[in-house]
């Protein structure tokens, strides 16, 4: 929030001198000062936003990565004449807590190409798959890792 606080100074000011950066500056640390002793918010938790804020960016790239990786899969397996397509409904059981990483999980499975979420329940999804193969391993994938680690920062 304090680098937010700063940056709409700067925004807002139109220039970047060292009096308006030391103004600003002054003014941010006041302006944190009050929400912290009048809105219950805390250095501690602007340092934990920060941590979560970088492993969101990360899920995000690993996002990308798997959305690619199945967009190969998915190709493969509708171009090949070989092959034939066995749709499947899977229920994936998961130990996230959070509801916020936990719609996560489901929005990202259903982004994955060949993939879609029916339903969330507390503890698990039911997902169809255009083929058994995208099925295999979903409960264990990197998405749920990732998720499990990001619900342990601020532990």
């Amino acid at each position: 929030m304090l680098l937010l606080f700063f940056c709409v100074w700067i925004i807002f000011n139109g220039t970047i001198t060292a009096e308006i950066a030391v103004i600003g500056a002054v003014i941010v640390l006041f302006m944190f000062a009050f929400i912290c002793r009048f809105m219950d918010y805390s250095l501690k938790q602007e340092i934990l936003l920060y941590k979560r804020n970088v492993w969101l960016l990360r899920y995000i790239f690993v996002l990308v990565m798997e959305i690619v990786k199945a967009n190969v899969a998915v190709i493969r397996l509708i171009t090949s004449d070989s092959e034939v397509v066995e749709p499947v409904m899977v229920r994936v059981h998961t130990n996230l807590k959070s509801k916020f990483c936990r719609v996560l999980l489901a929005n990202s499975i259903t982004l994955t190409p060949g993939t879609i979420t029916v339903s969330m329940d507390e503890d698990e999804c039911v997902v169809h798959c255009l083929d058994k193969s995208l099925s295999e391993g979903m409960e264990d994938s990197v998405f749920v890792k990732m998720l499990e680690k990001l619900e342990r920062i601020g532990e």
